[in-house]
């Protein structure tokens, strides 16, 4: 591993003047950055330490009934709070769906958006990768690709996007909080993450010393709660990431669908709205023909990077599956698991 600086800033000004110096990288829970640094794929100059920033752990009940979440939320937390599962069932599922519980006890909500693909010539730093190292080229497309990308994949770089918490967020409309050297503004969590092209190794819209502090979730996706599903599919049950996944969300009345929500994992660069498959499901009976109608629609413009053709198929096949286990209701869930020993297990506030 390189030799760096650390840095611990006690306020988010410190942190973003730190990390705003060239070859300067934020770190929180560090499960993925120092995976990386250890095996030469990151090689920071300094590491900018954020878990001591205030402010940055709360779960806060918005007047306006929508919710926001520190940057610095445990995903185990998150997870496990009554109130949010109730209200957000979809995207409290893809948190349990990912890693495994000595993980989610770690890991944040601000650095599970921000991590890398798990590509696996991406982490073999003998291999070529534009992500990694621009204008090498990409082993991936003449390698082992089964598991790449199928929709908004380049030329130089058919990697996938690895969040199962993205996926949730953006079929709900999430909004992420930044704070930078220019000031406060915010992105839609669709708009964070960008398609390769043709240059892959700039992956989201931040700008450097760029810190999220937080992620909100509007009002108007509480509307989904009843009948709202995350769905991932998986080579093994545990621990792995997924081989195609799906979040959908409707809003059902009189057995009709007024609106749809749908989102897939697993199949492109980035977290990937499926807003075809939601339009052709709007005022449509919530049946399993309007259902398949809207798989077709979701993957239309899909098409193989490699050896991963079934990769289309299979997804359909998970939004079918989505679509119909969240019209059928959302499961009364409550949180499975103890609360995180290694965090303060924050619970709901209401911001003023």
């Amino acid at each position: 591993m390189k030799v760096f600086d650390y840095a611990r800033p006690r306020t988010i000004a410190e942190a973003i003047a730190a990390a705003a110096e060239p070859g300067s990288v934020y770190l929180a829970a560090g499960t993925n950055l120092l995976d990386l640094m250890k095996g030469g794929i990151a090689r920071p100059d300094r590491l900018v330490d954020i878990t001591r920033l205030p402010g940055l752990d709360r779960i806060e009940r918005l007047p306006d009934g929508g919710i926001r979440i520190g940057a610095l939320v445990r995903n185990a937390d998150l997870a496990q709070n009554p109130d949010f599962a109730r209200t957000y069932p979809a995207v409290a599922e893809a948190l349990l769906s990912g890693a495994s519980a000595q993980l989610r006890n770690a890991a944040t909500v601000g650095g599970n958006l921000l991590q890398r693909t798990r590509c696996g010539y991406f982490h073999d730093v003998a291999s070529a990768c534009n992500k990694r190292n621009p204008g090498s080229g990409c082993a991936a497309r003449d390698g082992e690709n089964r598991l790449h990308a199928v929709l908004g994949w380049s030329e130089a770089c058919i990697a996938t996007h690895p969040s199962d918490f993205c996926v949730p967020l953006v079929a709900l409309d999430a909004v992420v909080e930044i704070e930078g050297r220019s000031g406060q503004r915010e992105i839609a969590i669709e708009d964070l993450h960008r398609l390769p092209g043709h240059t892959p190794e700039l992956e989201n819209s931040l700008e450097p010393g760029d810190l999220i502090v937080a992620i909100r979730l509007p009002a108007e996706a509480a509307a989904f709660s009843a009948h709202a599903r995350y769905l991932k599919l998986r080579e093994r049950t545990s621990y792995a990431f997924a081989v195609v996944s799906a979040a959908a969300a409707l809003d059902i009345e009189g057995g009709r669908i007024r609106h749809a929500r749908i989102a897939l994992g697993g199949v492109a660069p980035k977290p990937w709205r499926a807003r075809a498959a939601e339009d052709a499901l709007t005022g449509s009976v919530a049946d399993e023909p309007a259902f398949l109608r809207a798989a077709e629609a979701a993957l239309a413009d899909a098409r193989p990077s490699g050896d991963n053709a079934f990769k289309i198929e299979l997804a359909k096949r998970i939004v079918l599956r989505a679509l119909v286990l969240a019209a059928a209701g959302t499961p009364e869930r409550l949180p499975a698991l103890p609360a995180s020993p290694f965090s303060s297990a924050p619970g709901v506030h209401h911001a003023a």
